[in-house]
C-alpha cells in the first residue's frame, strides 16, 4: 500500500515523490490528473509539521496568485490549488526536466544557452506591470532538459517572488538563499530588476566552477568579494567581464535590467578566442623571461619592455605577508 497522500477526491493520483523539505512541511509530488491522464506536479504544504508556520503558508498562497498571472512557455503553468485537512496543495504543469543542482556538468557553450534562456524569462517578468522579482534564483530553481545540442530551460518556485520593487521588510529578509542573494536583499534594502541578475550570475559561476550551492561561499575571499577572473581563467575576457558586472556587490554597477544584460551577452563568445589565448600566452612568456632575468641579476633594457608586442608593463610585486587562517569563509559578514 502506498504511503503517498490520497488526492483522488481532488482529481489527482500521486505517482512518486520529487523532492521534500520535511523540516518546513513541504513535499513535491509527481501526480496524474485522473480526468485526462496528464502528468502534473503537486506541491504540498503540511500545516501539522513542526517546522511549518503561517508565513510559509502565505508564501504558497502568494505563489499561486502570481502563477495565475504568468503565461510564459518557460514557466510551468498554474493548473489548480486545493486545501486538505493536512495542508494546502498547488498544482502545476509538469516539465520533464532536472534542476541544475542535480546535473553534474555543463560545458561553457551550454552555460551560455542557459544564461540566455533565463534572461529571456526575466525580461518577461520585468516587463510586466508591476514588475515581478523572483528573489530566489539558484541552481535548484532552474530546470533543464537537453535535446541534442539544444537546452530547454524552465524557471520554477515563485514562493519568494515580489511584485514590484519595494523595501524588504524585516520579516522577509531571510527569504532567499545565502550565497545567491544580492547584498541589498540580505541587508534589508530596496530590490530592483538588477537584484535577480546577481542571483543568476552566481548561478552561472556555480555551474562553470562545478560548485555546489551549499559550497558557493568558498569562492569568496576574506574581503567577501568574488574574484571571477581567478576562478574562470580559461574563458573569454569579455564574458568574464560580463559576469563580473552581473555579480557586482554595488547595485549601480550591475546591468540595470535583464533586457540590457541579454543584449550585452548575445554577441560575446564564452570560450577564449584563439588570438586572445595566444596573446595571453605570449604575455605570460615575456613576463616569465623578465622575472627570470631579474632573478639572476641581468638588467632588462627599457626598449625591450616598451617594444614588446603585448605591451607588458612590469611592476614590483608587493611584499607578501602571511595571513592567519580565518576558518571557513562565508559569503557575507554578519551584519551587527
Amino acid at each position: 500500500m502506498s504511503n503517498f497522500p490520497d488526492f483522488c477526491a481532488h482529481g489527482y493520483r500521486v505517482e512518486r515523490e520529487l523532492g521534500q523539505n520535511y523540516a518546513g512541511g513541504r513535499v513535491t509530488y509527481l501526480a496524474t490528473d485522473i480526468r485526462n491522464e496528464v502528468s502534473v506536479v503537486i506541491k504540498q504544504f503540511q500545516f501539522a509539521q513542526s517546522g511549518s508556520n503561517w508565513s510559509d503558508y502565505k508564501a504558497y498562497e502568494k505563489e499561486a496568485e502570481i502563477l495565475k498571472q504568468l503565461h510564459h512557455p518557460n514557466i510551468p503553468r498554474y493548473l489548480d490549488s486545493f486545501e486538505t485537512p493536512a495542508g494546502f496543495c498547488l498544482v502545476q504543469e509538469y516539465k520533464k526536466a532536472l534542476s541544475l543542482a542535480k546535473q553534474q556538468y555543463f560545458n561553457p557553450a551550454e552555460v551560455k544557452q542557459i544564461a540566455l534562456a533565463v534572461l529571456q524569462i526575466l525580461v518577461y517578468l520585468q516587463q510586466r506591470n508591476p514588475t515581478v522579482i523572483h528573489r530566489d534564483i539558484k541552481p535548484e530553481n532552474i530546470l533543464v532538459n537537453r535535446f541534442g545540442q539544444q537546452i530547454k530551460v524552465y524557471l520554477v518556485d515563485f514562493g519568494f517572488a515580489q511584485i514590484g520593487a519595494s523595501e524588504v521588510t524585516a520579516s522577509s529578509v531571510i527569504k532567499g538563499t545565502l550565497g545567491f542573494m544580492p547584498p541589498e536583499q540580505l541587508f534589508n534594502r530596496q530590490l530592483t530588476q538588477a537584484s535577480d541578475l546577481y542571483s543568476l550570475g552566481m548561478t552561472l559561476i556555480a555551474l562553470l566552477t562545478q560548485t555546489k550551492s551549499s559550497d558557493i561561499g568558498q569562492l569568496i575571499d576574506e574581503n567577501y568579494r568574488l574574484k571571477v577572473k581567478q576562478h574562470l581563467p580559461g574563458l573569454n575576457h569579455k564574458f568574464v567581464g560580463w559576469l563580473e558586472k552581473m555579480v557586482s556587490q554595488k547595485l549601480e554597477n550591475r546591468f540595470p535590467n535583464a533586457a540590457i544584460a541579454l543584449k550585452a551577452l548575445k554577441p560575446i563568445p564564452i570560450t577564449q578566442l584563439k588570438n586572445q589565448s595566444l596573446t595571453t600566452q605570449r604575455a605570460g612568456a615575456i613576463v616569465g623571461v623578465i622575472v627570470l632575468l631579474g632573478l639572476v641579476g641581468i638588467q632588462i633594457p627599457r626598449f625591450f619592455i616598451k617594444s614588446s608586442p603585448s605591451q607588458v608593463l612590469v611592476t614590483p610585486a608587493p611584499e607578501l605577508k602571511s595571513q592567519p587562517s580565518q576558518g571557513k569563509r562565508t559569503l557575507f559578514p554578519n551584519k551587527n
